[in-house]
């Protein structure tokens, strides 16, 4: 049979013998609720009603008996669970990922520019010379400076004046290795090659040379030139360009 709990509904499914053709007190799990179960289509014995009597003195009410009552167990009820929440970033504030990647393009920026710029901090701090030595980027002790052309003519042919000085930014002497003079056109690449090596060699310590090289018949396409060491970029030295003061497309002829 099906037993329904007349507080809060709960149905169970009860066999006809545990209940009895005279019934049973029975226990709601779900509610606490007690109450006399009867098979299907019984109804409960009245109980014969007895005679008046005086009312007793009150008393403490004595504890529920649970004697020969049977306890239906009902599928617990589900607890809702709420659900997380996340903690909340302050409007405007970055987050982490984005300050990390902030934090390495910054670092990459002055990684680079530690080796672009790497005669220039030897320069200001000799002795990180040795670090970058040690990291395969050796950087020389001479920079090139105040590089100046002049277009011009020698014995009716246009000729190219290169001019610059060499500075030595260490206390010990230090060779000069040649220089290479590049011309460039309009897009910056080369157009003619020019190797000159020093007269004088050695630099001594805190010392500056100058150089003086002449390209005889520049071509038309020059626009601006670089000075660097033939090393390649081994010595450690940036290029230094300039400017053609006189262009050397369209010299003028010497007057006669």
């Amino acid at each position: 049979m099906i037993l329904t709990c007349p507080e809060c509904a709960t149905s169970y499914h009860v066999d006809d013998a545990r209940v009895g053709a005279a019934g049973r007190t029975v226990k709601c799990s779900n509610c606490g609720a007690r109450w006399t179960a009867t098979p299907d289509g019984a109804e409960p014995a009245a109980a014969a009603a007895p005679p008046p009597r005086p009312a007793p003195p009150p008393a403490p009410a004595p504890p529920v008996a649970t004697v020969d009552e049977i306890v239906f167990e009902a599928p617990p009820s589900p607890i809702p669970i709420a659900p997380a929440r996340k903690a909340s970033r302050p409007k405007g504030a970055a987050s982490p990922v984005a300050v990390w990647i902030g934090a390495a393009v910054a670092a990459s920026a002055l990684i680079a520019a530690a080796i672009v710029f790497r005669a220039q901090v030897v320069g200001m701090l000799p002795a990180s010379a040795a670090a970058y030595a040690g990291m395969g980027m050796p950087v020389s002790a001479l920079v090139i400076e105040k590089v100046h052309a002049d277009a011009a003519f020698q014995g009716g042919r246009p000729v190219l004046q290169v001019s610059g000085q060499l500075r030595n930014q260490r206390n010990e002497t230090a060779d000069a290795p040649p220089l290479k003079v590049s011309l460039l056109d309009w897009t910056g690449k080369p157009v003619a090659v020019k190797v000159a090596r020093p007269i004088e060699a050695p630099v001594p310590g805190n010392a500056t040379r100058y150089f003086a090289v002449t390209l005889v018949d520049p071509p038309l396409s020059v626009h601006d030139l670089e000075v660097t060491f033939e090393a390649d970029g081994k010595a450690g030295a940036p290029p230094v360009k300039a400017s053609i003061s006189s262009p050397a497309s369209s010299p003028a002829p010497p007057a006669k």
